[in-house]
């Protein structure tokens, strides 16, 4: 693909995953969580160019960066999300402010290494920030599917909880 394609793909997973994660979604107990990253990472790593061949440390580095930020990003991202059961044990997630500011602080830690590579002489395809997405949506979905699945049991009536089954006496005030 084009560079133009690719930067297209990417901006448009980007437009339909965080106005999804932004809405009540339910998650799913399938295992499929992992497909979209997996695409994404497949076509990134198909891609020639990845690696500048005239600065090979220097783009390295800014390869793995790029990987590290998008993995705190994508913790960040799970962990400020709200996740609660209805009363059927189905889990639901939701992201929340701190959710869209991760991704604000996510988008200018981008910029500022794209930036650092500009200034290097670094040619930067857009497959190391496909890369980066697939490994921002794997470690969210992850932990989002892991965090759902620790508030199932719960929720399905398999553990009790305390207070379960305590009848509550409701008393009127005296005035």
């Amino acid at each position: 693909m084009s560079g133009l394609t690719n930067a297209l793909v990417i901006a448009a997973v980007a437009a339909v995953v965080i106005t999804r994660q932004f809405s009540a979604r339910r998650i799913g107990s399938d295992r499929r969580w992992w497909i979209v990253p997996a695409v994404l990472a497949v076509v990134a790593l198909r891609e020639p160019g990845l690696i500048d061949p005239h600065h090979q440390v220097e783009s390295s580095l800014l390869l793995g960066t790029e990987l590290v930020t998008a993995l705190a990003i994508g913790a960040g991202w799970a962990w400020t999300t709200r996740i609660w059961t209805e009363p059927d044990g189905s889990a639901w997630s939701r992201s929340t402010k701190a959710s869209g500011a991760v991704w604000i602080a996510g988008i200018c830690l981008r910029l500022g290494l794209f930036g650092i590579g500009a200034q290097l002489g670094v040619h930067q395809n857009s497959s190391a920030v496909m890369l980066g997405l697939a490994a921002t949506l794997l470690v969210r979905s992850g932990l989002l599917t892991w965090r759902a699945q620790s508030l199932e049991p719960a929720a399905a009536g398999q553990a009790p909880a305390y207070g379960d089954g305590v009848r509550r006496v409701l008393r009127k005030e005296r005035l």
